[in-house]
């Protein structure tokens, strides 16, 4: 029973929340030109519906911010008019606009900023997807109802009355047979008012039931552990059976990759989350992925794979998975040469703790530049310092760049590596397992979905030409071929291609002197009690550490 509700509450959250789970909205930072600016959007949880943009600029030249919607298979040529993101009172720099998403599917939204340093342009991916039926609320349905069925009465009385009393002269009597003929004509007006709500309610089912169908729903999967050659196997088996809608937009045979990698699987091991994974599967057909794990202690754990398509849909896939006590000759004989993929990492660290204070360094609460922080030791001997809000904690719906200060081994900034292509990445993951999130310094979108619409639009084409499209084996077996010569290349030459359009080094923070500095943009949707991993890349080494904090509503 115990595995049933887990899995439910897995399905319920991917259900509401597609893409990372139970984070709806979609934040971006970058650079328009150049104009640096944040952006978040909320999706609309119906299609058609509108979406809210919010927008930060911190230059003061800036003149108009408009914001436009782009669909992936209707290409540069098929946009609408963009529409003007409006500045909000007593917020500088904060615009505000909304956007309609009318189709289903990949989509993204292009946002201009003119200004007096020029115009800038800068594109963001969203799915446009219904998760939820909308309901009325009783009060306004019994409202609603009383007032067709005086409509409905009213009606038959008119039609009754102009059928019989309308040939009657002033001052002539009613006959029986104006009666009857207002009684023939009140009951024909009942017939054919009947059959006009009838045939009402059948177009309006139908349709009720087509969304429903078409709906967005999670792809499940099942994960299971064997093992092989002393090592342990995850085994990956996503059910795309019942895939009803979008089929080609989130085909698995048209996975393209994400940071060089075809999936990013993460596992966390339930309730205590003290065991954090960053894999990248194998995959060994269109819906089997395998990797080896390393000798993680028994527990029952999350599992979220996050993967993206050629139409640039990205969402997050997740189970549970029980992992029994790993043999004592796999502990013994493990290295960490045997994972089956050199970016894959693993991370061991003391439960979440019940109270707000995370356990600190000798010497209490940390001060970075005025502000308060939590540090933790990484592995390597260096340090990273979670920079907290002014007040000390975090609220939800507010956005907050998550900033980590990283100092090396004799408190000097440290020189980071680029790992996966950035110079940070970071899970942010709610206690009750309602929120799981990968971040980057650049937002929580995927970098490929951005590349996919990018190139959809370079070339100006209009409508998407499915014919020339690869078939999907082709394209398959194409992409794991180049992924494979990617994965073969030494490590300085992978992370060069891998940085192509997506250099973001640590920043150079005159209010960090001595500190290198990574932050990530993101917004806590919910109150309650968070662990943030962290990932980072020093001397070849991949580097993880954990934070706890709380969230107020």
């Amino acid at each position: 029973m115990k595995k049933i509700l887990f899995n439910f509450a897995i399905i319920l959250f991917a259900i509401l929340f597609q893409g990372h789970i139970g984070s709806p909205g979609i934040t971006l930072e970058g650079e328009a030109g150049p104009y640096s600016l944040t952006v978040v959007v909320n999706s609309p949880d119906v299609i058609p519906g509108t979406a809210t943009v919010d927008v930060y600029v911190t230059d003061n030249t800036i003149q108009e911010v408009k914001l436009k919607p782009v669909y992936w298979f209707a290409g540069a040529e098929g946009t609408p008019r963009a529409d003007k993101a409006l500045p909000v009172p007593g917020e500088t720099g904060h615009y505000k606009g909304e956007i309609w998403l009318m189709s289903p599917g990949s989509a993204s939204l292009e946002i201009e900023v003119n200004g007096d340093k020029g115009d800038g342009k800068i594109l963001l991916p969203v799915m446009a997807v219904s998760t939820a039926k909308k309901t009325m609320e009783a009060s306004l349905g019994w409202s609603l109802a009383s007032l067709g069925l005086f409509l409905v009465i009213l009606m038959i009385t008119i039609i009754g009355l102009s059928s019989g009393d309308t040939l009657l002269k002033p001052g002539q009597p009613t006959s029986g047979k104006i009666k009857r003929k207002r009684w023939l004509g009140a009951t024909i007006g009942f017939a054919v008012l009947a059959l006009l709500l009838w045939g009402g309610s059948t177009w309006w089912n139908s349709w009720e039931k087509d969304y429903q169908r078409f709906m967005y729903k999670p792809f499940t999967a099942t994960s299971s552990v064997y093992e092989k050659d002393n090592k342990q196997v995850l085994q990956f088996l996503v059910d795309s059976t019942q895939l009803e809608s979008l089929y080609l937009t989130r085909s698995l045979n048209y996975l393209i990759p994400d940071h060089g990698k075809i999936m990013h699987m993460f596992l966390v091991r339930a309730g205590q989350l003290d065991v954090f994974a960053h894999l990248h599967p194998q995959r060994l057909d269109s819906a089997h992925f395998e990797t080896i794990i390393p000798p993680l202690p028994a527990g029952e754990y999350y599992v979220f794979t996050d993967v993206s398509r050629l139409s640039g849909f990205s969402e997050t896939i997740a189970d549970t998975l029980m992992i029994a006590e790993p043999p004592s000759s796999l502990t013994q004989n493990w290295n960490d040469s045997l994972l089956m993929d050199t970016d894959d990492t693993y991370y061991i660290t003391d439960p979440i703790i019940s109270s707000t204070e995370q356990a600190l360094m000798p010497g209490g609460d940390i001060v970075v530049c005025g502000s308060p922080g939590k540090r933790t030791v990484l592995p390597d001997g260096s340090f990273v310092t979670l920079e907290l809000p002014k007040e000390g904690k975090f609220t939800k719906d507010n956005l907050y760049h998550l900033t980590l200060a990283v100092q090396d081994e004799t408190g000097k900034p440290a020189t980071l590596d680029p790992y996966l292509g950035m110079m940070g990445h970071a899970v942010v993951f709610k206690e009750d397992g309602g929120v799981y999130i990968h971040l980057h310094p650049v937002g929580s979108y995927s970098m490929a979905s951005q590349e996919t619409m990018e190139a959809r639009l370079s070339s100006g084409s209009g409508q998407i030409n499915w014919d020339s499209l690869l078939k999907p084996i082709d394209f398959r077996d194409s992409v794991d071929r180049a992924i494979a010569s990617l994965n073969a290349l030494p490590a300085a030459q992978r992370d060069s291609i891998l940085l192509v359009g997506m250099d973001h080094p640590s920043i150079d923070d005159p209010d960090h002197p001595d500190h290198a500095v990574v932050r990530f943009p993101y917004t806590f949707p919910t109150e309650g009690k968070y662990r943030i991993y962290v990932q980072m890349k020093r001397n070849g080494r991949i580097l993880n550490g954990a934070f706890d904090v709380d969230v107020e509503g």
